[in-house]
């Protein structure tokens, strides 16, 4: 019986249902937990005031963000030298985010439940988000202008959201001014200096090239020196105002609002203005840049530079892969030679990425790019231009990795196309080149776009190649701005996969870079997500569009 059951293969069957459940289970699992801790990082969290019984017996106020709890039986607590009682079968324990890392030296301790002696939720209670030290948990005490208190009690909110609106606005005008009206002055003189370098070289440097440029230069310092005038005015102003905060000890702190990014009162916010509070920081995730060694702030830079590194790889692997997929199917004699071809493209997908970022550093950064440094920028030395990791490099070293999807997909797509339609098309009178341009690319292109974005799918997750060849934990400028060409293909930039590595294994506060992990990982995870899920839209419409001709 048994055995004849065997032998119907229906084991086998079972067995990979089996299996297929279990994968799929772990893959909404991880996804699950993914989504809990990325989504509830942007929520209002409630601030509690806890009377806490210190092991000394001293009675100490602790107020924070409730952040994480764990559940120990006795006997592993005991071992780990916790003393607990006899009728004690758990030990208990909340992960409490204190922030005001500036005074106690530390934003998050662990506390034990059963030493918890009151609980509450005061409603004065206010989170004050900075650039730099964290979050800071306290009350409103007053709000002082050059040091002389202005306003307190309620008063001092009504003048705190003014005040911080306006220290807001000049902290945007004050980087606009650094990053866009002074970096391009820099950028410009930078670019005046190589150019003098250059006609030294070449001996063309004269008595009016001199005056030309010190014209020039003249210029550039003069809107330098009014910059700076224009700065050194907004930063007095920024600097006027700041308030003053009460912690759970009882100590007051000034913190001008010049380093402030928001204020907010979570134990007294509704259902609706903590949603609409919700999506507020939503937006700033995706659109600022980061702080506080990339645990605080946003990750546009990440999602820039991902999108513009994704975009230029596909420019680049699509023509090569098509054209070399067109080549072995359509025109390369059918033999040893063609087949010892595709067996090497096939082993190409199976070598280690990390393979091709040593490739890539070797032979696109420090040969390629040095003899275009030697041949096109020799004003630059010792400086290297292209004979460093960047934005290029990158894109290449991506598309040489993915290359072999594309081509795969697209040589299958093309053997997918009858013969009958290839001998239709030329007994009709279209020439070779003809018939595959008009009628078997496009009948192989749902293949050809299936490829693609399996390619630019693998490309926005890769991270190992990517740390050799040209991402970096922080860059100061993003490679697409004002400054001519616009487009700078030797910078370095930022990516999502390589940020998550960053912060969650390299940042030295691994408690407050975890829901920014998190938060990280599910957007990347969407952008896959998103990009198969075109493939199969695509691939479905041109397989439908072409449906009937095929028949």
């Amino acid at each position: 019986m048994i055995k004849s059951w065997f032998k119907s293969g229906s084991p086998w069957i079972w067995l990979n249902a089996a299996a297929v459940s279990t994968c799929l289970i772990m893959v909404v699992g991880v996804l699950g937990l993914i989504v809990a801790r990325g989504v509830g990082h942007f929520w209002a969290s409630p601030i509690v005031q806890l009377s806490y019984q210190e092991d000394s017996g001293e009675i100490k106020t602790i107020i924070g963000e409730h952040v994480d709890s764990t559940v120990t039986p006795a006997v592993m607590a005991k071992s780990s030298g916790f003393k607990l009682s006899d009728d004690e079968d758990v030990l208990i324990q909340y992960l409490i985010k204190t922030g005001n890392r500036d005074l106690t030296g530390t934003d998050f301790r662990w506390i034990q439940e059963r030493n918890i002696k009151a609980q509450s939720q005061p409603v004065e209670m206010m989170v004050i988000e900075r650039r730099e030290w964290g979050n800071f948990y306290g009350t409103l005490t007053a709000i002082k202008e050059n040091g002389q208190v202005i306003a307190t009690g309620e008063q001092a909110w009504k003048v705190l959201d003014e005040r911080l609106k306006h220290a807001l606005e000049l902290h945007e005008k004050i980087a606009h001014l650094e990053k866009k009206e002074i970096g391009a002055i820099n950028y410009a003189l930078e670019k005046l200096r190589l150019k003098q370098r250059s006609l030294e070289l070449k001996n063309a440097w004269n008595e009016q090239s001199a005056k030309e440029f010190a014209d020039k230069k003249l210029a550039y310092d003069t809107d330098y020196k009014n910059h700076q005038v224009e700065l050194a005015g907004l930063y007095q102003e920024i600097r006027r105002d700041s308030l003053v905060a009460t912690t759970e000890s009882g100590a007051e702190l000034a913190i001008p609002l010049s380093k402030i990014v928001d204020v907010y009162q979570p134990n007294k916010m509704g259902f609706f203005t903590k949603i609409t509070h919700y999506f507020a920081k939503l937006g700033e995730f995706l659109s600022e840049d980061p702080r506080e060694a990339n645990t605080e702030g946003g990750i546009f830079p990440a999602i820039f530079g991902t999108i513009m590194m994704v975009m230029m790889m596909s420019v680049i692997v699509t023509p090569f892969g098509v054209i070399a997929a067109v080549y072995l199917r359509e025109y390369a004699k059918q033999g040893f030679v063609t087949q010892l071809i595709r067996i090497a493209v096939n082993n190409l997908a199976g070598v280690p990425s990390i393979v091709y970022g040593v490739f890539g550093l070797g032979f696109f950064v420090y040969i390629l790019g040095g003899n275009i440094d030697a041949l096109f920028f020799p004003e630059a030395s010792p400086a290297p231009v292209f004979g460093t990791p960047g934005l290029l490099w990158a894109s290449i070293t991506l598309a040489l990795l993915t290359l072999p999807v594309v081509i795969v997909s697209t040589e299958e797509g093309l053997a997918r196309v009858p013969r009958a339609i290839r001998e239709g098309s030329l007994a009709l009178g279209a020439t070779k080149i003809e018939t595959l341009w008009r009628t078997v690319l496009p009948m192989a292109s749902p293949a050809m776009m299936t490829g693609l974005i399996l390619a630019v799918a693998r490309a926005a997750g890769e991270v190992a190649p990517l740390m050799l060849v040209g991402v970096v934990k922080l860059a100061p400028t993003l490679p697409l701005d004002g400054n001519y060409p616009f487009l700078h293909l030797d910078r370095k930039f930022m990516h999502l996969g390589f940020h998550i590595y960053d912060v969650g294994f390299q940042s030295p506060n691994v408690e407050a870079a975890r829901p920014l992990v998190y938060a990280t990982a599910l957007l990347l995870v969407l952008v896959i997500i998103g990009l198969n899920l075109a493939a199969i839209i695509i691939r479905n419409h041109l397989r439908e569009k072409y449906r009937a001709l095929e028949g």
